[in-house]
C-alpha cells in the first residue's frame, strides 16, 4: 500500500514544488516615473500646486450653484452609484477568503401503492465549504478587485472636479454672453441714431440716397445680430442649468462681470502631478489590478485545495432528525488539478499578459497627455495676456476712429464705407476683448484642472468627509 502512495506522493511534491517557485508577477514602479521631465517647458513658478481655486472668486452665487450641481448633477450621481458597485463587488471578492456556511432542510410526504400507506422522510444539514489559499490565487482576486475600487474612487473624484470646472465655465460663458448682448445691443441703438441722423440730412439735401440705404443695412444687420445672440444667451444659461440637474428652462438670472487675470498659478513639478491628479490615480490603479489579474489567471493553473464538512441527520420525522444525539457528520477534502484543457488555461495567462501590455501603453498615453494638457494651458495664458493687451489697445483706437470717422463723414471729408468700416473694426475690437477675457479665465480652470489642483481646500474636503 505505501508503494502505491509513493508515486502520488513524489507527484504531488513536484507540483507544489514547481508552484512554489513559480514567477510572481509584480509591476514595476519606476514605469510610473518613465519619461517624467525634470520641469515643465515653461517653468515659471516651481511652487506647489494651491488648492481651494474655487475660493478665488468671490461670487455667492456660483459657490452656491457648485454646492447644488454636487448634489443634483446626472452625470455624476451615475458616478456615485459605479462606485458603490465597485465597493459592493469588493464585498464579493473578500468573501471568497472565508468558508461558506449553509443550511438545508427538507421535509416531503410520499403516498404507496397501498392506499393507506405513506412514508414520510426529513432531513437537516449544515454545509460547510472552504478553498485553502494556498497560492495566493483568492487573494490576487481580492487585490484586484480593491485596486478596482480605488480606481473608480479616483474616477469619481476627477468626476468632481470636471463638474466644478464645467459649471464655472458655463456660469463665465453665461456671463461672456450677458455682456456681449449689451454690446450688440448698443451697436444696434448706435446705428439706430446714426440712420437717424443721415435720413434727416438726406431729407435736407445733405446726404445721397445711398448713405441711407448702407445705414438702414447696416441697422438690420445688427439687430439680426442682437437676436442670434440673445439666442446664444439663452443657450448658455440652458447648458449651466442642465448642469445644475434642472429643466433646462433658461431662466437663471446672473448679474455679474468677467475679471481679469493677471497673476500666474503655481505649476509645481511634473513628477508630483502623477501622485496628484486623479485621472492618473486612477490609471495607475487600474494597471496594478490588471496586474493582480494577471496573477490570478497564472495561479489558475495550479491546483485548487477545497474543505468541506457537513453536519445533519435525515428520518421519517422532523423533529427526530433536528436532535443533537442523532446529528451524524463529514469532512472531506479534495485537491483538484487541471491536467488538459486544450490551451485554455494557458491562453487564459498569456490574454491576461497582453491586456497588461495594452494597460502599461494607455497609462504612457494618459501620462503624456496630462502633461500635453498642463503645457499647453501654460502656454495658451502667456498668449491670451499678450492678445489681451494688444487688443486692449486696439479696442481703444478703433473706438476713436468710429467716433472720428463719423464725425468727418458729417463735415463732408470722408463717405458714409469709410464710418461703416471704423464702426466694424470697433465693434470687432470691443467684443474680441470680452472674448479674450473669458478664455483667460476658461483657460485658467482649465490649468487647474490638468494640474490636478483641487476646487476645495484641505479643511472643507475633511468637512465634506
Amino acid at each position: 500500500m505505501r508503494q502505491r502512495l509513493k508515486p502520488l506522493s513524489v507527484f504531488l511534491s513536484c507540483i507544489l514544488l514547481s508552484a512554489c517557485n513559480t514567477t510572481t508577477y509584480e509591476l514595476d514602479e519606476s514605469l510610473r516615473q518613465s519619461n517624467v521631465p525634470q520641469t515643465w517647458q515653461n517653468n515659471t513658478q516651481v511652487q506647489d500646486v494651491n488648492s481651494g481655486w474655487l475660493s478665488q472668486i468671490s461670487n455667492e452665487q456660483i459657490q452656491t450653484l457648485v454646492s447644488v450641481a454636487l448634489s443634483n448633477n446626472f452625470a455624476l450621481k451615475q458616478q456615485a452609484y459605479s462606485l458603490q458597485m465597485k465597493k459592493q463587488e469588493l464585498i464579493i471578492s473578500g468573501s471568497a477568503l472565508w468558508p461558506s456556511l449553509d443550511l438545508a432542510v427538507s421535509s416531503s410526504r410520499r403516498k404507496n401503492t397501498s392506499p393507506s400507506d405513506y412514508t414520510n422522510s426529513a432531513s437537516v444539514d449544515l454545509n460547510i465549504k472552504y478553498e485553502i489559499d494556498l497560492w495566493g490565487k483568492l487573494s490576487d482576486l481580492n487585490k484586484q478587485a480593491n485596486l478596482d475600487y480605488l480606481s473608480e474612487q479616483a474616477n469619481y473624484e476627477q468626476a468632481r472636479q470636471q463638474l466644478v470646472a464645467d459649471v464655472v465655465i458655463a456660469w463665465f460663458k453665461v456671463i461672456e454672453s450677458n455682456q456681449l448682448t449689451l454690446l450688440y445691443q448698443q451697436r444696434a441703438d448706435n446705428t439706430q441714431q446714426n440712420l437717424d441722423i443721415i435720413e434727416s440730412g438726406y431729407q435736407q439735401g445733405l446726404n445721397s440716397a445711398l448713405d441711407v440705404y448702407l445705414s438702414r443695412n447696416e441697422v438690420n444687420s445688427e439687430l439680426s445680430r442682437t437676436a442670434e445672440q440673445k439666442a446664444t444667451k439663452i443657450e448658455a444659461i440652458r447648458s449651466l442649468e442642465l448642469l445644475l440637474g434642472d429643466y433646462p428652462k433658461g431662466a437663471l438670472a446672473i448679474d455679474a462681470s468677467l475679471p481679469l487675470l493677471n497673476s500666474d498659478i503655481p505649476t509645481g513639478l511634473p513628477s508630483e502631478l502623477i501622485t496628484r491628479k486623479p485621472q492618473l490615480i486612477a490609471s495607475w490603479y487600474q494597471l496594478l489590478a490588471t496586474d493582480a489579474s494577471l496573477a490570478y489567471a497564472h495561479k489558475q493553473r495550479f491546483p485548487a485545495i477545497n474543505l468541506t464538512a457537513s453536519i445533519g441527520n435525515s428520518g421519517s420525522d422532523l423533529s427526530d432528525v433536528v436532535s443533537a444525539s442523532a446529528l451524524g457528520w463529514s469532512l472531506l477534502g479534495n485537491l483538484a488539478m487541471p491536467l488538459f484543457n486544450a490551451g485554455k488555461l494557458e491562453a487564459n495567462e498569456e490574454k491576461a499578459r497582453l491586456l497588461l501590455k495594452q494597460k502599461e501603453q494607455g497609462y504612457l498615453e494618459t501620462l503624456h497627455h496630462a502633461f500635453l494638457d498642463v503645457e499647453n494651458a501654460v502656454t495658451q495664458e502667456s498668449s491670451l495676456k499678450q492678445r489681451y493687451q494688444m487688443m486692449l489697445a486696439a479696442q481703444e483706437n478703433a473706438i476713436a476712429a468710429q467716433r472720428l470717422s463719423f464725425e468727418n463723414y458729417q463735415s463732408g471729408l470722408v463717405d458714409y464705407t469709410t464710418v461703416l468700416d471704423a464702426q466694424s473694426r470697433s465693434f470687432d475690437a470691443q467684443s474680441t476683448v470680452i472674448q479674450i477675457k473669458n478664455q483667460l479665465i476658461r483657460n485658467r480652470i482649465q490649468l487647474h484642472i490638468a494640474l490636478g489642483g483641487d476646487f476645495s481646500t484641505v479643511e472643507q474636503n475633511e468637512m465634506a468627509k
